[in-house]
């Protein structure tokens, strides 16, 4: 059996505004397996990046367990889940978070400069290259179309083998064509490194290419579909 990668179970958020309580997220269970991909789904305010965010350790839930590679993210402190993030998890985000004073090459260097490696040009280098941009590397990001920018945030996720990837509407700001061939990409790269991908998303289109959909709406996870993947 593969291993559990990710398991939520009863999670909730609530925020609190003087006597008024905003439920966003109302008792989601879900679980991820190594290697496998799911797409989570539903319109705005469902939930979704919450979720996700809930499932990365960058906040804790109200109520629920979330357990992230054996990890109980809700018991930790965030010194704790960041380090649990820093070792086995990658971001892809809409928005790209690259930082702007530093070159393509020394922004995917980042994560694992962060865990103290030595010697990590050469493998950003190479990440840079699978991802089209070997022409590109010491170019700011000012100086990147939005395609190139996310391919430089792709390659940051992967430098340091994560278990685990995270994508926040990741073709959120692309172009059809350019969201195909980062959509190509994240799958293909995802594969070869048997990482498991969770994936918020509007577009169902990209949805369809995971093995598994969950479509949320109020807060809830109202319906969950197995797919045949086509990449």
């Amino acid at each position: 059996m593969p291993e559990t990668v990710l398991q939520a179970e009863n999670l909730s958020k609530i925020y609190k505004s003087g006597n008024k309580e905003l439920v966003v997220l109302d008792e989601v269970s879900f679980s991820a397996e190594q290697g496998t991909s799911l797409s989570i789904i539903g319109p705005s305010g469902s939930g979704k990046t919450t979720l996700l965010g809930l499932c990365a350790g960058l906040d804790v839930p109200s109520s629920g367990t979330i357990s992230l590679m054996g990890f109980k993210l809700n018991k930790m402190s965030e010194d704790d889940r960041a380090y649990v993030r820093n070792q086995f998890v990658g971001f892809v985000f809409q928005n790209f978070q690259l930082l702007s004073t530093l070159t393509a090459l020394e922004n995917v260097m980042i994560p694992m400069e962060l865990r103290g490696e030595k010697n990590v040009e050469p493998k950003a280098t190479e990440l840079l290259d699978r991802v089209g941009l070997a022409d590109r590397m010491h170019h700011y990001p000012s100086q990147l179309s939005g395609g190139e920018q996310q391919r430089v945030a792709m390659a940051r996720a992967f430098i340091n083998s994560p278990k685990i990837l995270f994508a926040d509407e990741p073709t959120g700001n692309l172009d059809e064509e350019t969201a195909d061939h980062v959509t190509n990409l994240l799958f293909s790269l995802n594969q070869e490194e048997k990482t498991t991908l969770v994936l918020v998303t509007h577009n169902l289109e990209l949805a369809k290419k995971t093995e598994r959909v969950l479509q949320m709406k109020g807060g809830k996870i109202i319906e969950e579909k197995y797919l045949k993947v086509v990449i």
